[in-house]
């Protein structure tokens, strides 16, 4: 990858209240859920510094002292700085608030809801980000359809069944590149989806990084259960692929 495509910091949304994930989130915000021992937040961190970060802000706003409390009480990969939402901000704002603590704010930077759980190139992603010279480029997930699905023939017989298959239609994975131009055009209250994407898109700025590998966004306690499960897979693929001694 070139040099100028590296992305050096990035800003974490972690003020959601997780509401569908109670009790779990009675007692700690959303992105200390735990999977497999460990929380979502802490698997985010330990994926931007191997993708070469080296500042992370976190926006906090829902139990931000328990947040603060355990990011501050763990050594940490990288330099880490939280700020709290005195009110909601929405995720533009939050976003807005949160970039304007970044240490350099004329560089590109990631964004990461924390809720998310997936693995892929960051890298790759900010690589595509400059080649296509875009203000922001969203990560693209196609997440499994929650039922099984029936496969017909052209004379309408039923061929296959397929459980649980890719979704055809790409959704916002809920991860960024930015450019240093987009907080000129975040909102200062509100979410950008309804506001600065649509805009981008009419003006081309807009690029999608189609994701390869898994993505979860953890809302419901099946969540927590199945990323699990794609984390010891992950694990043993990579058991698999490392040479013997």
């Amino acid at each position: 990858m070139t040099k100028h495509a590296m992305v050096r910091q990035a800003v974490i949304l972690a003020g959601g209240q997780g509401s569908r994930l109670r009790p779990y989130t009675d007692t700690r915000p959303k992105p200390m859920i735990e999977i497999t021992g460990r929380c979502i937040i802490d698997h985010q961190i330990e994926w931007l510094s191997e993708a070469g970060v080296t500042d992370l802000v976190v926006s906090a706003g829902y139990l931000h002292d328990v947040l603060i409390d355990h990011l501050t009480s763990n050594q940490q990969p990288l330099r880490v700085r939280t700020v709290v939402e005195d009110e909601p901000l929405g995720r533009g704002g939050g976003l807005k608030y949160a970039g304007k603590h970044l240490p350099a704010p004329n560089d590109p930077w990631y964004a990461l809801n924390g809720d998310i759980w997936t693995r892929f190139s960051l890298e790759e992603m900010a690589a595509r980000h400059a080649e296509q010279r875009a203000t922001a480029t969203v990560a693209l997930a196609r997440p499994k359809i929650p039922w099984g699905v029936v496969d017909v023939d052209e004379a309408g017989k039923i061929i296959d069944f397929v459980e649980a298959p890719p979704s055809p239609y790409h959704i916002n994975a809920g991860i960024y590149v930015f450019g240093a131009e987009i907080m000129d055009l975040l909102p200062d209250v509100g979410d950008h989806e309804r506001t600065t994407f649509p805009q981008l898109a009419r003006e081309r700025r807009l690029a999608g990084f189609p994701i390869e590998g898994f993505w979860r966004a953890i809302d419901t306690v099946k969540d927590i259960r199945e990323a699990g499960k794609e984390l010891e897979a992950l694990r043993a693929a990579q058991g698999e692929s490392q040479p013997e001694a």
